[in-house]
């Protein structure tokens, strides 16, 4: 399956996938292949299995990362201080 990762939680080594109008899918940094967290939007690739505290996510693959339209060295405004002594 492939879907999109709706939260993570860092201090949890754990997150949720997004599942349509489902449950959310539970994914647990030990089941992380090739990456030691996600991101919120992430798109990743992975094995369901039913257990007892719901939809598990297992085998879990980084697919991709949602990039923003955001110019990355954008300028920021910044004032220009013309040179001189201060007092």
């Amino acid at each position: 399956m492939q879907t999109v990762v709706k939260k993570w939680f860092r201090d949890k080594a754990s997150g949720l996938l997004e599942n349509g109008s489902g449950p959310n899918i539970i994914v647990r940094k030990v089941d992380l292949i090739n990456c030691q967290f996600l991101k919120v939007g992430a798109t990743v690739q992975f094995e369901c299995h039913l257990d007892k505290q719901g939809l598990i996510a297992k085998k879990v693959k980084l697919l991709g990362q949602n990039k923003s339209n955001k110019p990355k060295n954008k300028k920021r405004n910044v004032k220009k201080f013309p040179f001189g002594v201060m007092t």
